[in-house]
């Protein structure tokens, strides 16, 4: 029973360790130093790393859309 929870815990761990490095590495931030000191810091605290930095994201990454935005509806090469 003890071993069980122990695993279900480092899996746990290990799971939202990945997740966070993977979003951290997509994300848009504020601060681009802020992508570097988030990923050390899933990196060196692998439990409380991944739970701060998913509480706090919404108020470091930016919410504006992406700059390239094609228009798919006009045709370019004269076709009709």
């Amino acid at each position: 029973m003890e071993t069980t929870l122990i695993i279900g815990l480092v899996v746990l761990t290990i799971t939202l360790s990945f997740w966070a490095i993977f979003d951290i590495t997509r994300s848009r931030f504020k601060n681009p130093i802020m992508s570097i000191v988030w990923f050390l810091g899933v990196l060196y605290f692998p439990v409380f790393g991944p739970i701060c930095y998913f509480q706090w994201r919404k108020k470091l990454v930016k919410n504006e859309p992406r700059k390239f935005q094609p228009d798919f509806n006009t045709t370019g090469l004269g076709y009709n």
